[in-house]
């Protein structure tokens, strides 16, 4: 019975992929007692109307009556007044008599207040994650998995962080001389660009940078916003004319080094700059980037999914600290024997010392394979 509008409800929330940053990306259908579909909906733009709000519009614009309705939810209605009025108080006051909701929403401004609030209104509730129907566990699952990086941003106080690399089979990602465009095909980038979207900010390092010139922004497919761009840049060596400015988006700039005269030609052109240092290196040489602070201040300022684009210095620092959730790797028909590889990680002395993976997808893209692999027990939260 409740299979179809399950499905309806989160392909709305797919919907939304790129758009409710850094809001989680939601849907919502209504069905009336009749089992008519009267009302569908998904989260907008953040400041914008939510998923449930959307539905209710849609059915009073065909002329339906919510009255004694049932809303099906891919999460937990909010609760409290942010840049929007709560959802659960929307819903009620329509007259919706019941809600199946897929999981509990993991802001703790929200957290079970939602439901709480649509019972106290005499509405009856449904979470998904929590009965035994197998169709309601996998639809919670889902909606969960569209959702990671939210979670992670409320659960674990850090984003999802997502290490996307284009190589050779191999592995190698740019030849000695440091050419590497193009080691994938154009189906790749362009599928590169789709991921490089739903990020709430993309992160590269110094080196990238000035060796590339690299604009880092969404022009392959179309996006109705620009992700925030992170460059960890310790030395503060970003050129204030760097082609990465070009693009209309915030530019966060994390050093530990500062200069002055160059921190302000940078912030003359936009950049926002943090100075998060970490340990001094031995022998004194000058400290690094904190890179798991840099992932908490990242989460405060409401960075859901990072997406990682790199070279195999950060990438290893990235992977040696434990920061990286998941892989995202185009392996292209090409052999290249020597040059730079994927992270600068090891030398291991056992194989147990490996980074234990998991498979989520190997698809082909064009002529190139596009592996999604997720580091063994990182979801887990």
């Amino acid at each position: 019975m409740h299979t179809p509008h399950l499905s309806t409800a989160l392909r709305l929330a797919e919907s939304a992929l790129w758009r409710t940053s850094p809001n989680p990306r939601v849907g919502c259908v209504l069905v009336n007692s009749d089992a008519m579909v009267i009302g569908q909906g998904s989260t907008q733009a953040a400041g914008q109307a939510h998923a449930e709000v959307m539905a209710l519009r849609d059915a009073q614009q065909q002329g339906h009556s919510t009255a004694g309705a049932t809303a099906y939810v891919t999460l937990e209605p909010c609760a409290h007044q942010g840049r929007t009025g709560p959802c659960c108080d929307a819903l009620a006051s329509a007259g919706i008599a019941h809600v199946v909701a897929a999981l509990p929403d993991p802001n703790p401004l929200v957290a079970g207040q939602g439901f709480a609030r649509l019972r106290a209104a005499g509405v009856s509730v449904t979470v998904a994650s929590a009965q035994s129907d197998p169709a309601l566990q996998t639809w919670a699952a889902a909606s969960r998995e569209l959702n990671l990086g939210f979670f992670s941003r409320m659960v674990r106080k850090t984003p999802w962080v997502r290490l996307k690399a284009a190589a050779s089979l191999d592995g190698i990602t740019a030849l000695p001389n440091g050419q590497s465009q193009w080691i994938t095909g154009a189906a790749a980038r362009a599928d590169g660009h789709a991921w490089r979207a739903r990020a709430c900010a993309l992160l590269t390092g110094i080196g990238t940078v000035l060796q590339d010139h690299p604009r880092l922004d969404v022009r392959e497919v179309d996006t109705p916003r620009q992700p925030k761009l992170v460059i960890v840049d310790s030395d503060l060596q970003t050129p204030p004319d760097a082609a990465l400015f070009a693009a209309p988006r915030q530019v966060l700039i994390y050093c530990a080094n500062p200069q002055a005269e160059q921190q302000a030609a940078l912030e003359a052109r936009g950049a926002t700059l943090v100075c998060m240092p970490g340990a001094a290196g031995p022998d004194g040489a000058k400290p690094k980037v904190d890179l798991t602070a840099m992932l908490r201040d990242l989460a405060v300022r409401e960075i859901n999914e990072l997406h990682v684009e790199a070279g195999h210095k950060l990438n290893g620092s990235l992977l040696r600290a434990g920061l990286v959730d998941e892989l995202l790797v185009y392996q292209a028909p090409l052999w290249l024997g020597t040059g730079a590889g994927m992270s600068n990680w090891g030398p291991l002395t056992e194989l147990s010392q490996g980074l234990r993976l998991q498979f989520r997808s190997v698809e082909m893209v064009g002529d190139d394979v596009r592996l999604l692999a997720r580091v063994v027990g990182r979801d887990a939260f």
